[in-house]
Parts: structure tokens; C-alpha cells; sequence
């Protein structure tokens, strides 16, 4: 009887153990699709059914396989944070390097589909790939390649001696992230405005390859329209005045914010500081006081003044000093700044191998004269008719070799 009773319950605690986990896995069941649907989830199946996203390029990450790649986003992962969210290291089972994205979303659910949209619409190497999503939290998840090598802003503010950034280097990030803008611009299925472009959002991969990254502000607009409307943002020391001024975003206002990015990459300088004197502070003013007052090296940065043709550099200047013009319509578009600094890349390889060849050149004569000198004293020192009388066959022989 007691036997019998004891197996009993047993029977019932495992009976209601089941129904505990059947019911708990219903609840958490619930909970991810009513953050599904909370966080855009059919809005996104929407856009993917209809073709607006490339299904094959992206992927809806599971909650479970997000929580195993980053460890449970533990803060040791923490890659970086920001207005946008913070993102994390991760390690797919596959064992691919990821970055995760926590999305602060904050009840704007269509912004977050938007850079989701978005990004499914670049193809450039100079921009930073977006793999997928996860929308089974409270804050939607989406996952990145990731880049290694941290952003600009670190190693022009935070300059490493194992590795400086070379002149060469400062311009060919420069022509990277032009050529990213311009595509941006002119090239994608709709004109994509970034909206948000500054040296912390500019990554480098493992071969210092410029990235442009962090979509969270960017808006597509129609080929027709000329400017977005919209209440103003963006980071101060990077905003177009005339934006600041009208609320209204062209794509001249990119064209801003990259003339202050190749100015940080001529002068090392950041964009705002207190601790130079006034009016140095904003370093684009300063910047411009010093092209007009003819006295631009002040404020060149010294690596690029020692490695770079001075009128390279100038040439460079130019074209940053352009990209700030206060009124927009006088701006270049981004395809014509990335013509002038590919032109500008151009004459300074061909100065560098001219250099290298002029080089050449020196040490073949040095090595020429070295040699004749050598060879005129060998001769006079062994020449036996000059130091005894007649000469032999022999000694004939080696003359006229």
C-alpha cells in the first residue's frame, strides 16, 4: 500500500513537472512572438515577402543562438556604445565573428525596420555588411561582420607608435569613405542620406580598409526630392549649419560632415576640444582661418607634413575647405570630391615612383663611379709594362681582356 502510494506520487510530481515546462515554454513562446510583432517582426516579413529585402543576403537569428555567441551579453564582450545601442562580440556556432547590436528602439518601431531596409540595399565594400536580426527580445538584436581594427577616431586621437597612420593611409581612408558616400548618393536602388557620418563610425578592417558603419540615422529618398525634412540630429562638431539653421537635409549636408572627416585626417585634431585656445576650439573655423590667412601648415598634422608633397597636401585642403562652404549648393557632390582625391592619389604615386626611380638612378652612378675608380687603379697598380720595361705576351693578353 505505502509502496504503491510512493509511486504514486511520484507519478503526479512528474506529471506536473511536465505540465510546468509545457506551460513555461507556452509563456516564453508567447512573449517572443508578442516581441516579434512589437519590434516590427511582421512589418520585416512584409518587406521580405515583397522583395524590398534581399532574403538570400539576411538572416532572422534565433534569441538562443545570439545569447551562446555573446556569452549572454556579457559586458567583457561590449565592443562599443552609443546613441543607437550598444553592440557586442559574438561567436556563431559556425564559428564566424559577429558583432550584435542592441537596438534601443524606444517605441520607434519603423526606424529600426528602416536601417533594416536599408542596409538590405548596399552592396560596397566600404560598407559595413548587415547579416541579420533577431526581434524575439524586448530590444531587437541585429548582427554585423565584424571589424576588427576599432574606428578612425581611435587611432588619429589615440595614435599608436607600433602603428601610425601614414599619409598614404590618411588618403586612402579618405578616397574609401568618398567612394562609399558617393555610391550612397548616386548609386544604390534609392539616394541613401547617412546622415551621421563622423570618424567614430568609420571602422577599420583587418587591413586598415575604411568601413562606413551605424545606419541607425539614415533616410532613402525618392530620385525626385531634393532635400528630408526632419527635426535636427546628428553630432555636434560634424553638423552642417545649414541644416542646423532649416532642418533641411540634403546630401550636401554628407558632404559637411565628410570635409570635417578629412580634416581630422590633415590635422590630427579632433573636431571639437577646450583645451585649445578659443579660437581653435571648433576645428573646422580654425581650419579655415588658417587656409584664408595663407598659413595652412600651422595646422597640419606633422607625420603628414614629413611624408606628403606639399602641394598635395594643399591640393587636399582645397577640397575639404570646399566641402565646408556654409551654403550647401556651393559643395562638390561626393562623386567629385572622390575624383579629385583619386587624382590627387594618382600624382602622388607617380611622384613617389619618380622618387623611387631618381633614387635608382643615384646609387647605379655612385655604384658606377665606385667601380671605374676601383678599376682605374686596379690597372695602373698591375700593370706590369708600366712599372718594369717591355710587357710580355701575356701581360698583352690580360690588357685586352
Amino acid at each position: 500500500m505505502g509502496v504503491s502510494s510512493s509511486f504514486g506520487s511520484i507519478i503526479l510530481l512528474l506529471v506536473l513537472w511536465r505540465l510546468y515546462k509545457l506551460v513555461r515554454k507556452n509563456i516564453v513562446k508567447k512573449r517572443k512572438e508578442e516581441f516579434f510583432k512589437r519590434n516590427g517582426g511582421l512589418l520585416l516579413e512584409q518587406r521580405l515577402s515583397s522583395g524590398e529585402v534581399k532574403v538570400d543576403q539576411f538572416k532572422l537569428f534565433n534569441l538562443k543562438d545570439l545569447e551562446k555567441a555573446t556569452d549572454h551579453f556579457n559586458m567583457n564582450r561590449v565592443l562599443g556604445k552609443g546613441g543607437q545601442g550598444t553592440v557586442y562580440k559574438g561567436m556563431l556556432i559556425d564559428g564566424k565573428i559577429v558583432a550584435v547590436k542592441k537596438f534601443k528602439v524606444e517605441g520607434k518601431v519603423e526606424e529600426f525596420i528602416n536601417e533594416f531596409v536599408i542596409l538590405s540595399q548596399i552592396n560596397h565594400r566600404n560598407v559595413v555588411k548587415l547579416l541579420g536580426s533577431c526581434l524575439e527580445t524586448e530590444i531587437p538584436l541585429l548582427v554585423y561582420e565584424f571589424i576588427p581594427n576599432g574606428n578612425l577616431f581611435e587611432y588619429l586621437h589615440k595614435q599608436n607608435e607600433d602603428l601610425p597612420i601614414t599619409w598614404d593611409m590618411r588618403l586612402r581612408i579618405a578616397i574609401e569613405v568618398a567612394g562609399a558616400l558617393f555610391y550612397l548618393h548616386s548609386s544604390a536602388a534609392q539616394p541613401i542620406y547617412h546622415r551621421d557620418i563622423k570618424s567614430t563610425n568609420i571602422l577599420l578592417d583587418e587591413k586598415y580598409k575604411a568601413k562606413v558603419a551605424d545606419f541607425g540615422a539614415s533616410r532613402m529618398v525618392s530620385i525626385e526630392a531634393t532635400h528630408l525634412t526632419t527635426v535636427v540630429q546628428g553630432t555636434f562638431g560634424y553638423l552642417d549649419p545649414e541644416y542646423f539653421h532649416t532642418s533641411q537635409f540634403t546630401e550636401k549636408s554628407d558632404v559637411y560632415s565628410f570635409g570635417v572627416v578629412l580634416v581630422e585626417l590633415l590635422t590630427g585634431q579632433k573636431p571639437i576640444s577646450s583645451l585649445r585656445p578659443v579660437e581653435a576650439r571648433s576645428l573646422t573655423s580654425y581650419f579655415i582661418l588658417c587656409m584664408e590667412e595663407n598659413r595652412l601648415f600651422d595646422i597640419i598634422d606633422e607625420r603628414v607634413t614629413k611624408e606628403g608633397k606639399k602641394e598635395h597636401i594643399i591640393a587636399v585642403a582645397i577640397v575639404a575647405s570646399r566641402c565646408l562652404q556654409l551654403n550647401g549648393k556651393k559643395r562638390p557632390t561626393m562623386k567629385e570630391v572622390t575624383l579629385e582625391l583619386e587624382g590627387i592619389q594618382k600624382l602622388e604615386g607617380k611622384s613617389n615612383t619618380q622618387e623611387k626611380q631618381d633614387e635608382l638612378e643615384l646609387v647605379r652612378i655612385e655604384d658606377y663611379e665606385s667601380w671605374a675608380m676601383y678599376s682605374t687603379t686596379s690597372n695602373i697598380s698591375s700593370t706590369p709594362y708600366l712599372n718594369s720595361g717591355t710587357p710580355t705576351l701575356e701581360d698583352v693578353h690580360i690588357l685586352t681582356i
